[in-house]
This record gives C-alpha cells, sequence and structure tokens, in this order.
C-alpha cells in the first residue's frame, strides 16, 4: 500500500500568514535624492539627480527593468516639437485650447521648449525614432494642425535601453534600485518632505527612507474605474498605477488640481488596449462610424472628441470602428508588426480568437473606464515649471503631474526638471517623525490582523463598481453625493480587508489608495458646477460652459484637520495669447469642504416613521452571505517545468550584472552552442561595451539563423549609439554577401542610418532576390541623392512595394530642389531623369503605384503636360489614383488645377474629397479657390470639413 504525500482533493492548504514585524525593526535606508517609481520619469529623474552629482535610492514596488507604463512599449510620441516641423508657441496654444483654456502655460512651455533636446538624449542612449533616409525625423501630422507625431518602430525596446543606463557602472555608483519596495506614505516635519514609509512587496519587512528630497513618479491613477469587462486588471492604463502617488501627495498635505478632469479613451471593445489611431493615421487608417463616414470634428487631442465619440457610439450611427480593411497589404502588415508587438503582444491573439482579420474586418472601438492622469488629460499634482509641488522638497513628474496632455516626452522633460533641482540637497538628517511612521505602519500592516477578512479582490471590485455607478460622466450632484457616501462606507469594508502574504498586502495598500483617489474625484466633480472638457466633466445638471464663474483651476488639499478642502485659483497670464481665452489672474480664493447634497430619500414622506417601541426587539438579522466570505487560499504548488538552464547560461546571466568588457563576452559568442551565442548578443546589447558594433557585425554571419536574427535586431536597436568606424562599416559590407536575406536588409540598413555607405555599394542590391533588401536598398540610396539609379530602377521592378517605395523615394530625393511647373530642361539632369521616371510610373499597371507617383509630383513638381495627366486621372476608378492626383495638383498651374480640384470635391470618396481641400489650400490666395472650400465645409465627412474651415 502507497501513501500520498498529497493532501486529499477536497482539504485546502493553508498559507502561513506573515508576523507583522515591529516597528522598531524597519530597514532605514538614506539618501539626497528619493525617487518613487521606476518608469518614464523616475528614471530621468534618478539619472539626471545623479548626474547633478547626487546620491540618489530608485524605489520600484515592481522591478524597474520591465516597469511602468513604457515597459508595455510606446509606438510614438504624440507631442515631439521638431524644429522646422512645428513651433513651441503652436504647440502651447493647442494644448491651452484642448484645455478649454485652464492650464499653466509655464509648465507645458518647458514640454515644448525642451522636448526636442530629450529627443536627442533618448536617441544616445539608443531609443530609436522614425527618421526619412536623409536622417531627418519622419514627423506626421495626426492632429489638424501643427505636425507633432514622431513614430518609434522599435518603442518595445524603450525600457530596456533606459534600464541600461541605469545600469551603466558610473550610474550604479550613484543609483541605489531596491526593487519590490512598496512606499505608502511620504514623510514630512517642519513642512518639507524628508523621505518615506513603506515595506517589502516579498518579504514584508518595514522600510524607512531618510532623504533630502522626493520625486514622486507613480504614474496614474489607471485602476479607478472598472472596465467593461469586469476585469479588475483590465484597464486602458497600465493597472499596477494604482493611485499611489496621488494619495501620497495628498495625505503629505501637497495641493491636486484638475482631478475632476478625467481621462477617458478610446479603446478596442472588449480588449484593454488602445485603437491606436495615432499609430494607424500615418498609414492611411481612421475612425469611421457604421456608415464608414469620419464624424470627429474637434482636434484629438480634447476631452470634446471623447464626446463626440461617445455619442456617435450611443447613436444609430454607431458602433464605430478603426477602419483599416481599405489599406494595401503592405500597409497592413507594418501594422500589424507594430500593434502585435510594440503596442500589445496579445493584440493579435484576441483578434484571432474573433476570426477577425485586418485584411477584412475593421475594429469596433468602445470607452475606457475612467481614470485620472496628467499626461493623457489634466488630473495630478499641482507642479510648477520645475515638477515642485506645493509641499517643500516634494516633486512630481510624468502621468502624476498636471501638466496637460504631457505624453511620454514631457514625462522624460518633467523627470529630467525635478532630478536636477532636487540633487542640491542633501539626505535629512533629524529624527523622522514617529507619528507618521507609526501610521503608515499601522496601514500597511493592517490586514495581517484579519486573515480571513474579505479579500482585496472582492473589496475593490465593490469599490470601483460604486465608481462607474456613480462618479463616471455622465455626471450629476445627486449621483456624485450618493458617491461620497459610498466611499465613506467603504472606509470600514477596507479596514477589515484580510491578507497573509505580502503581496497581498500590496494589493490592499493600493486599495486605500484608489478610495482615496474615487473621494477625490467625486469631490471634485460636485465642487465644479459647470461642463468643461467635453466627457471628462459632463454634468448634466450644469450642462454649460460657465467662464464667468469656473474659468479657473480647481485645487484640492488636505488641511491639518484631516479634510478635504478646495481653492478657485484664477488661470495665470498666459505666455502665448490663446484666441477665444483671457486669464483675468487675480487672488485665489478659498472653498472649503465640498459636502455631499441631501439625497437619502425620495422626496417628502406622506406619514412621519415612527420609532420602535422601547425594549422591542430587534428584528433577526441575515446570516453571513456565503459568497462574500475569505476563502481560505490555496499554496500554488509551481512545478518546474522545461530543462534546466545550462551552466553556461546562468555564467552568462550573472556576467551581465557586472558590465563586462567585450573580451569577457567574447568567449560565449562563439560558444558552441546556438543557444549560448544567442544569449550573448542580448547580453552584448544590453551592457553595450566598446566594440559592441564591430562584434554584432560579426555575428551576423552566425552559422545559426536565430543567432543572425538576434544580432540583426540588435544593430538596428543600438544604430544611434554605434560609432561610425571602418571596422563596422567592414563587418556590414562582409555581410551583405550573406545568403540570409535578414542579414543583408539589416547590413542595408545600419550602414545608411550611419552614413557608412555611398552609390557603388548601394546600388547592386537593387536586384537582390528579395523585396525587403531591395526596399532597403532605395532608401540607402534616397539617403545619398543617386536619383539617377532610383530612376533607372523605377520602372523594371517586378515588386509594386518596391516600386512604391522608389516613387517615394524620388520625391524625398527633389524636397530640397526647387518645385518645377515647367517641362523638364538639360539644365538640371536629375530633375529630367526623376521626371522621367514619374512619367513612366504614371503608366504603371498597379494602382497603387500610379497614386505614389502622383503623390510624388506633388513635391518634384507638376508641369503642364503631367497637369493634364493629373486632371485625367481625377476620373480614374481607384480611389488611390484620385487622391494622389489631387496631391500633383497642388502644385500644378491654378487656372487649370482649381477648377478640376473643385469638381473633386463631389467625389464619392471622402479622402479623395479630403486630397481636394489640402490641395485647394496651397491654392487658396485665388478667388476661385476659397469659393471652393467654402462649399466643403458642409461635407459629410469631418476631416473634409476641418480641413476645409481651416484653410478659410
Amino acid at each position: 500500500m502507497t501513501t500520498s504525500v498529497n493532501p486529499p482533493a477536497d482539504t485546502p492548504l493553508a498559507v502561513p500568514s506573515l508576523v507583522v514585524p515591529p516597528l522598531a525593526d524597519a530597514e532605514e535606508l538614506t539618501c539626497d535624492v528619493l525617487v518613487i517609481g521606476g518608469g518614464t520619469a523616475g528614471t530621468m529623474a534618478a539619472l539626471t539627480a545623479a548626474e547633478h552629482g547626487a546620491n540618489v535610492l530608485l524605489l520600484e514596488k515592481a522591478h524597474v527593468r520591465h516597469s511602468g507604463a513604457l515597459a508595455m512599449g510606446m509606438d510614438g510620441v504624440n507631442n515631439a516639437v521638431i524644429p522646422g516641423r512645428a513651433e513651441p508657441d503652436d504647440y502651447v496654444a493647442e494644448i491651452t485650447r484642448a484645455n478649454d483654456g485652464i492650464v499653466d502655460q509655464s509648465t507645458v512651455r518647458q514640454t515644448a521648449t525642451r522636448g526636442f533636446g530629450m529627443v536627442q538624449r533618448l536617441e544616445s542612449y539608443g531609443v530609436k525614432f522614425e527618421k526619412d533616409e536623409h536622417g531627418d525625423y519622419a514627423v506626421r501630422q495626426v492632429h489638424r494642425s501643427g505636425s507633432y507625431v514622431l513614430p518609434m518602430p522599435e518603442g518595445k525596446d524603450v525600457k530596456k535601453v533606459l534600464y541600461r543606463q541605469l545600469r551603466r557602472r558610473e550610474m550604479r555608483e550613484k543609483i541605489r534600485i531596491e526593487n519590490r519596495v512598496m512606499p505608502v506614505r511620504v514623510l514630512t516635519a517642519d513642512g518639507r518632505a524628508v523621505g518615506a514609509a513603506g515595506f517589502n512587496t516579498r518579504t514584508g519587512q518595514f522600510v524607512q527612507v531618510r532623504a533630502g528630497a522626493v520625486i514622486l513618479a507613480t504614474g496614474a491613477c489607471g485602476r479607478l474605474g472598472l472596465p467593461a469587462s469586469g476585469y479588475l486588471y483590465g484597464t486602458y492604463e497600465n493597472p499596477t498605477n494604482a493611485g499611489d502617488g496621488y494619495a501620497m501627495a495628498y495625505h503629505a498635505g501637497a495641493e491636486l488640481t484638475g482631478i475632476e478632469c478625467f481621462q477617458i479613451n478610446p479603446l478596442i471593445k472588449d480588449y484593454n488596449g488602445p485603437a491606436c489611431a495615432y499609430v494607424a493615421n500615418p498609414f492611411g487608417g481612421y475612425q469611421v462610424n457604421r456608415h464608414g463616414e469620419r464624424f470627429v470634428d474637434s482636434d484629438y487631442w480634447s476631452g470634446q472628441m471623447m464626446a463626440e465619440f461617445a455619442a456617435e457610439v450611443a447613436s444609430d450611427r454607431g458602433p464605430v470602428y478603426l477602419k483599416l480593411s481599405h489599406l494595401p497589404e503592405e500597409s497592413v502588415s507594418a501594422l500589424e508588426t507594430i500593434l502585435h508587438s510594440t503596442e500589445r503582444p496579445t493584440r493579435g491573439t484576441f483578434h484571432s480568437g474573433r476570426g477577425h482579420d485586418y485584411r477584412t474586418h475593421d475594429i469596433e472601438m468602445h470607452i475606457s473606464e475612467i481614470g485620472l492622469c496628467g499626461g493623457h488629460s489634466a488630473s495630478g499634482v499641482r507642479v510648477d515649471d520645475h515638477a515642485r509641488t506645493t509641499v517643500p522638497r516634494l516633486y512630481a513628474a510624468g502621468d502624476l503631474a498636471c501638466v496637460p496632455h504631457n505624453y511620454m516626452i514631457g514625462a522624460f522633460v518633467f523627470g529630467d526638471l525635478a532630478g536636477a533641482d532636487a540633487s542640491q540637497y542633501s539626505a535629512y538628517e533629524g529624527e523622522l517623525p514617529g507619528d507618521q511612521l507609526r501610521a503608515a505602519h499601522e496601514l500597511i500592516y493592517r490586514p495581517l490582523r484579519n486573515p480571513d477578512g474579505p479579500p482585496q479582490p472582492q473589496v475593490e471590485y465593490k469599490l470601483r463598481r460604486f465608481v462607474n455607478d456613480y462618479v463616471a460622466p455622465p455626471k450629476s450632484g445627486a449621483r456624485l453625493s450618493l458617491a461620497l457616501e459610498a466611499f465613506e462606507r467603504m472606509h470600514t469594508d477596507i479596514a477589515g480587508m484580510g491578507a497573509r502574504t505580502a503581496h497581498e498586502l500590496m494589493r490592499c495598500a493600493e486599495v486605500t489608495f484608489i478610495r482615496d483617489c474615487a473621494e477625490m474625484a467625486a469631490r471634485s466633480s460636485l465642487a465644479r458646477t459647470e461642463s468643461r472638457w467635453g466627457l471628462y466633466h459632463d454634468r448634466i445638471d450644469h450642462p454649460r460652459r460657465d467662464d464667468a464663474s469656473w474659468f479657473r483651476h480647481l485645487d484640492l488639499h488636505k488641511s491639518p484637520s484631516g479634510a478635504m478642502e478646495f481653492t478657485v485659483r484664477p488661470v495665470a497670464p498666459y505666455l502665448v495669447p490663446v484666441d477665444g481665452f483671457d486669464p483675468v489672474g487675480g487672488p485665489s480664493r478659498a472653498l472649503g469642504e465640498v459636502h455631499a447634497e441631501d439625497v437619502a430619500t425620495a422626496g417628502s414622506r406622506d406619514v412621519a416613521p415612527v420609532a420602535a417601541p422601547a425594549g422591542a426587539a430587534e428584528p433577526e438579522r441575515a446570516g453571513p452571505n456565503p459568497t462574500t466570505t475569505s476563502p481560505v487560499p490555496q499554496a500554488a504548488a509551481t512545478a518546474l517545468t522545461g530543462e534546466q538552464s545550462s551552466a553556461r547560461l546562468l555564467e552568462l546571466v550573472a556576467l551581465a550584472e557586472e558590465e563586462p568588457e567585450l573580451d569577457a563576452l567574447q568567449p560565449y559568442l562563439t560558444d558552441p552552442a546556438a543557444t549560448v551565442r544567442r544569449e550573448a548578443v542580448a547580453v552584448l546589447t544590453e551592457t553595450l561595451p566598446p566594440g559592441t558594433g564591430t562584434a554584432l557585425a560579426t555575428a551576423l554571419r552566425d552559422a545559426h539563423a536565430e543567432v543572425r536574427a538576434a544580432a540583426a535586431a540588435s544593430l538596428r536597436e543600438l544604430v544611434e549609439t554605434l560609432p561610425a568606424e571602418p571596422d563596422l562599416r567592414d563587418g556590414l559590407a562582409a555581410a551583405l554577401a550573406e545568403p540570409d536575406p535578414v542579414v543583408r536588409a539589416a547590413a542595408l540598413d545600419v550602414l545608411r542610418a550611419l552614413r557608412l555607405g555611398d552609390t557603388g555599394l548601394f546600388a547592386g542590391f537593387l536586384a537582390d532576390s528579395d523585396i525587403a533588401v531591395r526596399i532597403e536598398a532605395v532608401r540607402a540610396l534616397v539617403s545619398v541623392d543617386a536619383a539617377g539609379e532610383l530612376a533607372r530602377a523605377a520602372v523594371g521592378d517586378p515588386s509594386r512595394e518596391v516600386r512604391v517605395a522608389i516613387a517615394k523615394g524620388l520625391a524625398t530625393v527633389s524636397a530640397e530642389r526647387p518645385v518645377r511647373d515647367t517641362p523638364a530642361t538639360a539644365d538640371d539632369p536629375a530633375a529630367d531623369a526623376i521626371e522621367a521616371a514619374l512619367t513612366g510610373l504614371l503608366d504603371d499597371p498597379d494602382a497603387l503605384v500610379r497614386a505614389a507617383a502622383y503623390g510624388a509630383l506633388g513635391t518634384t513638381g507638376c508641369p503642364a503636360p503631367l497637369t493634364a495627366r493629373a486632371v485625367a486621372a481625377l476620373a480614374e476608378a481607384a480611389w488611390q489614383v484620385r487622391a494622389g492626383a489631387a496631391t500633383a495638383l497642388s502644385v500644378a498651374d491654378p487656372d487649370v488645377a482649381v477648377p478640376a480640384l473643385a469638381k473633386a470635391l463631389a467625389d464619392s470618396n471622402a479622402d479623395v474629397r479630403k486630397a481636394a481641400v489640402l490641395a485647394l489650400t496651397r491654392h487658396r490666395a485665388t478667388e476661385e479657390a476659397r469659393a471652393a472650400l467654402a462649399t466643403a465645409t458642409t461635407d459629410s465627412d469631418a476631416d473634409v470639413r476641418a480641413y476645409a474651415g481651416r484653410a478659410l
């Protein structure tokens, strides 16, 4: 008879509870600058403070390598103010309009003026931003005014690049990283920040920190509303961002502002990911109603856009879709690469599970749950233009800080500002406040004293359901008042939560942060008795914007008595004038506490209630609901699956932490096992010792395809940081002879980016057998302005994708030349060749090639013979050709072009009408063009209407 070592299936496995650690046993850490949060802003704050000489402690409740919203990948920058493409003052005006005038322009202007320098700094670290063949930033126009969107083709690697900077030897000497440590309170003494109190989320040990300055960089409050799916962590924002910093700043006495201005986003229906119109728009995608009409009249910055979106979803024109099915295969493939890797790795699986394909199905969109976020809306900790809060030596940066629509670049900018300013302070030497330490200790460990109490998921679900029921827009005083009553009752539920492990303690602490943020959101929304910011603050009982009373900031803070108090603060005079808004300045006005309305009963009673007689028995109470009692936790028995890592791989992992030189990695790069060589490439990429480029070029010629692919990906990832050395050029040139097309394409790409090739080297690959290699050859030849080589290859390539690339490349080569409005002459052989090549492509059998050729004429010039062809092409069957022809006519003789474009405004395809409007805009000096544009202001398509209105 065999005795089983496992308990019967119906026997619960008890998990031993942690023991509450004595306060006196706290681990104490000391630093000059304490950074809380290792995401976007926190990483930059730590790097800058260290560069200024401060001793830095970086606390992260997860692990810095993978923490923060940035770790999920970033497909592009929404607010890149690149010289020559956008002006800082224009950006400040855009954000002012998007936020209905209620902004501190001095903070927004920091992002506008410092953003380009931050792009260059990130690039020096190895972050890749999309550039054209000449090395200029490929900024796209997605918003209707201004070009601010800068794609990031390798955006999934941004956090890895930043972690590599933190691990540089000179940074490790100044920055101490403590992963798995979660602060819950900022400590203050004499009115200033002096440290923090928290605990280790793995061991449960209590941790106290003394610091000279504290920087909060904990991200948005993404876990406020409950997603439509009902999943606690299925949020639009990173679900680990539970409002930690909002609550810590509040309890430290800092002012928060704009908390009534919620973050609400369009997202994919039933999936916690954005629909990514910013990504799809440059490829030709856009959002439409069920009739295929673009419907958003406002620009894409604002809450008004979300109001229009919500109205369309609720109307008989809904549902709403992100339209991609009209795009060519190469565009769809490129979007899949970005959306299914950089943006969300699970996205492709989600669509596949439904049997949906971008080629045949447009993507149904919906509206996200509410959250608080400065970076995508305007809800956050009040900061000045150096990231200082209203508490001395306490800073806030990133999505936590109220710098409206700051996005990723703004988070980096304000992290940098905070790190620089905080670096002037040295560690606090006084006694840490005992009462605050005791309160933090009680907050953390209270659930251990009641291990069988309601578990965190149940309490959090209940709390966030109240947020959805009573706080989410459309808002009303009655519902917001009921919310406050519910959140007050939740104090009892939260106090009764049970936990047994350090991880559960972390989740319980997060629920307290969510409750604090929920109360702030409800009270702020109740205080602002108007509607503003579109859907972000839609009060159905106060449906109009009231500038006379409310063209002001609404700030809140915690009073000495513990009450939440409000202040109405005038908007500061603008640095950049904006039509329609006129800040009047003046003193702030104390509003005091904001109390709930009396909504306990439905009107007056007909008969007054009668009290029960004294001594009467109380009604029998129902027993406990079995669904709300705490289930006995079961131990997680995790079986080790798969083979153990080899000794060499373990050595490599250990070596990576030591920042090895190339000589130390060389034996692994030549190891007999391909898995070891591939891992060596990964370590080389992370540690980046001198000679990395040449070593990776050598790995391109590895015998194993996976090693070659890893080396190719690494070279492309690191291209901005690699020195353009002769040895690297020789290694890449040698790799061009490899039979693997992945290697040849990568080698051409890096040679082009580093300016290490020439026409003679690149031209031969126009005849390569692989399409991707030929496209890289086209881009390389554009980078050296080899117009003749491109022109000769224009018509003969068998691939449509290559011919389209050549047409676009010929326009790029011509971009610095004056636009020609007469036929080619012998004075400019290159221009002659370009014109002849594009003329040949106008006869291409493929419609997309013809469309690209006509579009290129909009840059190179459209002399009379080609103008006639463009006018005729406005009648072609393919809408892409008609749109391209309209673009060509934008630089043609207006006497011929304007009448033809005016007729095109009646085209059945909205994109053709949009192209015609944009072309007419370039001719708007003529009365005929202005008259035509006026007719387009009533078009059924929102983009056509908007661009026509702007032109006039």
